[in-house]
């Protein structure tokens, strides 16, 4: 190894000072490990980590949660004193998210007519895989922990092609059918008995910059859809302050930049 000496020294004098890192990052495959840990304590019956049963996934859990916490706190300079408190708290709220996820089972088997059954959808239906990591990676960005709820969302949209942002704010019976190409931004909101179809986006119109040109992090970004919306293949709805009404239903291939009253239904008309 002596002839890759040199190489090495000028790979580590290559450095941006912004991303050298001083502390313990979290670790992507332990993040995973996490996310099937958390699969295994909800739906025991269709999820495995490893051999462990249901009892020893909420174990293993407890303890591996507490460490990659830590580890996230150490990397961004908080507190490291609440890791415990957060894992506690996030745990608590593992029947909350049992809950909602089978809303979204129930939905997806309500609107998909070639889903035979719940259990089809639990074990073949990406869209539902998406959702169920979503629920798990919300709870802990609610929580405020730092980059563990990013690192789940990737690895979803990594297996699926659905990019659905930890920050999001979904209701329950959220429904996603094929699901390849769906984006929903941060600060997006949506309501109960939401279903997208694939390709949508729900994101930003603009960003705001500042006196330098640089993005100005933070702020509401992105749409917030009502309750019983349908939005159908290809639609792009963009916009902070754009709001589709309640039982509103939006065609394929539109672009939405300005707010829909409820009940209405958009559609694309090429003519115009």
């Amino acid at each position: 190894m002596e002839k890759y000496e040199t190489l090495l020294k000028e790979l580590n004098e290559i450095n941006d000072k912004d991303i050298a890192l001083k502390e313990k990052v979290p670790v992507r495959n332990k993040i995973i490990t996490i996310l099937k840990q958390v699969q295994t304590v909800l739906l025991p019956d269709y999820y495995r980590s490893g051999r462990l049963s249901q009892s020893e996934a909420l174990d293993e859990l407890s303890i591996s949660l507490q460490k990659q916490i830590q580890a996230a706190l150490q990397f961004k300079g908080g507190d490291c004193s609440i890791c415990g408190h957060l894992r506690d708290m996030f745990i608590e709220q593992l029947p909350v998210i049992k809950r909602s996820v089978l809303t979204d089972i129930q939905a997806i088997y309500d609107g998909d007519p070639a889903a035979k059954s719940k259990a089809e959808v639990v074990i073949a239906y990406p869209g539902f895989y998406a959702i169920f990591i979503y629920r798990i990676a919300h709870v802990l960005y609610t929580l405020g922990v730092p980059y563990i709820p990013r690192l789940m969302s990737e690895f979803a949209h990594e297996k699926t092609g659905i990019d659905i942002n930890p920050g999001a704010e979904i209701g329950d019976y959220f429904c996603i059918d094929h699901g390849t190409g769906v984006v929903v931004g941060e600060t997006a909101v949506l309501g109960h008995h939401v279903k997208l179809y694939q390709g949508v986006t729900l994101g930003a119109r603009s960003f705001e910059v500042d006196e330098n040109g640089n993005l100005v992090k933070g702020g509401k970004r992105h749409p917030n859809i009502g309750n019983h919306v349908v939005i159908y293949a290809n639609a792009t709805v963009l916009g902070g302050d754009t709001v589709i009404g309640d039982h509103c239903v939006i065609g394929a291939s539109v672009w939405i930049t300005k707010s829909v009253e409820a009940g209405t239904t958009v559609y694309f008309n090429p003519r115009k």
